[in-house]
């Protein structure tokens, strides 16, 4: 484990949150939009996270150079996690007997997107819990390197 991968975790735990926070936040704020550049009312959007492995590959080619080494070449290193895409939800339009509205059809319903409030400000409370965290978890791993080199010093 190298000296900087708890920052990097870290980082890229609050990297990823701060995307959704950002995705969540544009749901919330086109809840009621029926009317986007697709044409259509607004889709909700949700992001995908994946895992960030490193293989080990600096020593897969030691090896190849001769030098011995006792881990598995084809073993894999947390780096931290990323944002795979955001995706549009597959949810279908609310609709709604509005016959006034400049949107409505033909029948007189507007398209609204399928987006509860309430379900996206829980999404946007856990991630804004999740940065909190990952905050810490960096902040906690700088703390312990500071002790060391004080103790290092000392």
């Amino acid at each position: 484990m190298g000296f900087f991968d708890g920052y990097n975790v870290a980082t890229s735990g609050m990297t990823a949150q701060r995307t959704r926070i950002n995705t969540v936040s544009a749901n919330i704020a086109n809840a009621q939009t029926t009317h986007s550049a697709d044409g259509g009312p607004y889709k909700k959007q949700n992001v995908v996270f994946e895992e960030i492995l490193l293989n080990k590959q600096k020593d897969a080619t030691s090896s190849e150079r001769g030098v011995k080494n006792s881990n598995n070449s084809n073993s894999f290193s947390p780096v931290g996690v990323g944002v795979k895409e955001i995706v549009d939800a597959k949810g279908q339009p609310i609709m709604r007997y509005e016959p006034a509205h400049p949107d409505a059809n033909n029948d007189g319903y507007v398209a609204y997107p399928n987006i509860n409030p309430v379900i996206e400000m829980t999404d946007l409370i856990e991630a804004m819990r999740s940065y909190e965290a990952n905050l810490s978890a960096f902040q906690t791993q700088k703390t312990m390197d500071t002790k060391t080199i004080d103790i290092l010093k000392g």
